[in-house]
């Protein structure tokens, strides 16, 4: 019997016609979808009126998994996976089947897609062709201040995603740590509230200290050379 496949399908990150018409047909092609929200999937399929079935895989459930979505490959069918949005395993549930798929010989393709912090770099301006992209800062106050220390002298636009609880803490502590310098946070991207604001980091403090703090943050910092 042949191996099934493991198809990495890049979904959405907000506005739900940013979806590639090779994405629709791998969707519709698996036999099986793992996804990171099944509830928000549901509404992606019924969109463009797939049927196909779904199981959740995520961040607390992805190891025991693992050996579900094995078992169906080995059997010979193909598997779609999909997190939230985006792409899969980019600060996402993900990483460890594809690793252990690719392990054990089985053959992965990737459908690319919209990704939220390649977004948000182009929409910030800043210098695009050497960045660092660093996914989400510690959430322990002592490790994330030892993280932006070790940004400091960085000569690379860095790349961050930050959560809505954590963003004013993480502004105030990078104004300490990095100094002023010019920074952006992008949130809602594609959506119908997109908002990117542009400044030194004291300026982007001021205004989400005055304005109510929604939806997922994506934190672009400038390089040391451009302060």
């Amino acid at each position: 019997m042949n191996k099934g496949q493991l198809y990495i399908i890049g979904t959405p990150i907000g506005n739900l016609e940013d979806i590639t018409i090779r994405a629709i047909k791998t969707l519709r092609k698996v036999e099986i979808v793992f996804a990171e929200d099944t509830r928000k999937a549901r509404i992606l399929l019924s969109r463009y009126r797939i049927k196909t079935r779904l199981e959740s895989l995520h961040s607390y459930n992805e190891k025991s998994r693992l050996g579900m979505v094995l078992k169906y490959m080995d059997e010979g069918l193909s598997v779609g996976l999909i997190s939230e949005s985006g792409m899969p395993a980019i600060s996402d549930p993900g990483a460890i089947v594809i690793r252990e798929a690719i392990r054990q010989g089985y053959d992965t393709v990737v459908v690319p897609g919209p990704t939220a912090f390649i977004t948000a770099l182009i929409k910030s301006g800043f210098q695009m062709d050497d960045f660092l992209f660093l996914g989400f800062p510690p959430a322990s106050p002592k490790k994330r201040r030892r993280f932006l220390r070790n940004l400091k002298e960085s000569p690379y636009t860095v790349i961050l995603y930050e959560s809505p609880h954590r963003l004013i803490k993480f502004l105030n502590e990078a104004i300490e740590i990095l100094g002023d310098r010019e920074l952006a946070v992008a949130r809602e991207l594609t959506k119908l509230f997109e908002e990117i604001i542009i400044g030194k980091v004291s300026q982007v403090l001021q205004h989400f200290s005055q304005n109510p703090i929604k939806g997922e943050f994506v934190i672009i910092v400038s390089p040391l050379k451009n302060i």
